[in-house]
């Protein structure tokens, strides 16, 4: 029985490890989307928590999407598209590229 508790034990510590490693991994990921910013989507933070008609009056040099919250979208990726995201508010909630 002491056999089981250990193996058990042994188990768990690794577990605990494997959870660990994969955050850091989700963090280096976000560190890289800012270094691959194809779209310019980082001059365009400010933008959030704002309307979304506030887009309307900006001019673009990329393709853009000013995305409501109910609206259906294509699912192709586009680096070079900007996306502002709005929520139920019709407040911008997240601006990226893709």
């Amino acid at each position: 029985m002491k056999y089981y508790g250990k193996a058990l034990l042994a188990l768990a510590v690794l577990a605990l490890a494997a959870c660990q490693s994969a955050s850091k991994t989700e963090t280096a990921a976000a560190g890289s989307d800012v270094e691959n910013d194809t779209c310019g989507a980082a001059q365009y933070q400010n933008y959030v928590g704002k309307p979304l008609s506030a887009v309307n009056s900006l001019r673009f040099d990329t393709p853009v999407r000013a995305i409501s919250w109910n609206s259906a979208v294509t699912m192709d990726f586009n680096l070079h598209r900007l996306n502002f995201l709005a929520d139920k508010n019709d407040t911008i909630s997240k601006v990226y590229c893709g």
